[in-house]
């Protein structure tokens, strides 16, 4: 392997049998982890932690999107690196590409994975982790490399893959430009020409409709049929369910952020459009969001036809997806569910990039595949995207290692017993507070597709 690395501390030394050129830099006191720094076969940089006595699991980070470049980290804190390997954890991470580098972490990960075990030895237990898009790189690798990962703990993540998440954020940008500016071109939908200019001409068309009661009226359905959260924005109070107007601001405020994804750079990598919505009912996508009252009520105030709205919605010019594109995000990766060991994801309930739903259809997908005891799923009741506690990231990793060490999930991964071993690590370990973890049932994503069944544009 033409690896090169750069060991930073003490501990075992690599075997001049291996085909790394190590540079010893100066040394740390013996009880100091050893991190050791290095680049990939196929480019890029890793870092790999080794622990003073290694418990035999090695835990593969990729990061989230944008972060696939750059300086390789191992975990999602530093102070979290810093306890697992105090509890045994060897820990490793790559920084491979830049953007949604999905592709480039998936030939990556196997990659760190044999530079850690050259130095280490054969791992008892390798799980892929990872936030956001790291965390669907995770369950991808369990899927696509399972002789080389045994688990996968995805953070935050697009576990249900990119093409269900970016129809959703079609859907809503789709109803927005119709219902609003269907003449605006600037509003691109798909195949995308200028993202900073798409996103410019969103915010004016979306804060321009917010002054209305008929354009709040239209955001809310938009911001529906994307299934944004009515709880999205951190720092507030939930509002209540009868609150109309403080769950339509909501909306609004995440809409930007959650919606109006980025999605040149995908389409780039994919070589053209993935998303469609061909055949989509939009009444019927509506009544399955859990908002229509919600709707109903803000089109009453507005003096609005809901029905109306819906029927232009039907008759406007639909979008369909490359076929190729499609493809390269399927492998890139739309994790199928066909899994051979043990998952344990963790969302927020009001993350919207993700959405929760996210959760709900890739446990869908691995029912399917008849392996639904393999998966268990975390949530803390709260808006925000990957804000967790370090003690409660800690208290995951060791609830997957006693599932990978007994076989058996039990009540590893209730709520309670999370929360249990949460509060535990940040009395006796120094980690940020405890546990928050509540009881949430996801329901699916809307469009829940891995690919369109016709490309061809329906009228």
């Amino acid at each position: 392997m033409s690896s090169r690395l750069i060991r930073v501390g003490v501990g075992i030394a690599a075997s001049a049998a291996l085909a790394f050129a190590a540079v010893p830099a100066a040394a740390a006191p013996p009880s100091q982890p050893t991190e050791l720094r290095g680049s990939l076969p196929s480019g890029g940089q890793y870092v790999l932690h080794e622990p003073e006595r290694w418990n035999g699991t090695l835990l593969t980070w990729s990061p989230g999107y944008g972060g696939g470049g750059g300086t390789a980290s191992a975990g999602p804190s530093r102070e979290v690196v810093s306890w697992l390997t105090g509890q045994g954890y060897a820990l490793a991470g790559a920084a491979a590409g830049t953007g949604w580098a999905v592709e480039d972490l998936l030939v990556a990960q196997p990659q760190v994975v044999d530079a850690a075990t050259a130095v280490l030895g054969e791992p008892e237990h390798v799980v892929a982790w990872g936030a956001s898009m790291g965390g669907q790189v995770s369950v991808a690798l369990l899927e696509q490399q399972s002789s080389t990962f045994d688990a996968a703990l995805p953070l935050c993540g697009s576990i249900a893959g990119a093409i269900p998440m970016l129809n959703g954020s079609l859907d809503g940008t789709y109803a927005l430009k119709t219902l609003v500016a269907p003449e605006d071109a600037r509003l691109e939908l798909v195949n995308v020409t200028n993202e900073p200019a798409r996103q410019a001409a969103f915010k004016e068309v979306l804060d321009a409709a917010q002054q209305t009661t008929e354009g709040r009226a239209r955001i809310a359905l938009a911001a529906s049929l994307a299934q944004m959260p009515t709880w999205s924005q951190t720092g507030t109070e939930q509002p209540d369910r009868q609150d109309i107007d403080a769950q339509q601001e909501q909306l609004y405020r995440i809409f930007m952020w959650g919606t109006v994804s980025p999605r040149q750079p995908l389409e780039q990598r994919a070589g053209g459009n993935f998303s469609w919505n061909t055949g989509v009912d939009y009444a019927d996508a509506l009544r399955k969001s859990g908002n229509l009252q919600l709707v109903r009520q803000l089109y009453r105030d507005a003096g609005l036809s809901l029905d109306d709205d819906l029927t232009a919605l039907d008759a406007g010019v639909r979008v369909a997806a490359d076929e190729q594109a499609v493809a390269y995000m399927q492998q890139n990766a739309t994790p199928t569910g066909d899994i051979h060991g043990p998952v344990l994801s963790l969302h927020e309930t009001g993350d919207a990039a993700p959405v929760v739903a996210q959760a709900g259809t890739y446990a869908d997908r691995v029912q399917a595949h008849g392996q639904a005891a393999l998966v268990e799923q975390a949530f803390v009741d709260r808006p925000g995207h990957c804000a967790y506690a370090d003690a409660e990231v800690a208290a995951l990793v060791t609830a997957l290692q006693d599932r990978l060490d007994s076989g058996r999930w039990q009540n590893l991964a209730t709520p309670g017993a999370l929360n249990d071993r949460a509060d535990a690590i940040a009395e006796s370990g120094g980690l940020e507070r405890g546990g928050t973890f509540a009881r949430h049932q996801p329901g699916s994503l809307l469009r829940p597709e891995r690919e369109p069944d016709v490309f061809a544009t329906t009228p």
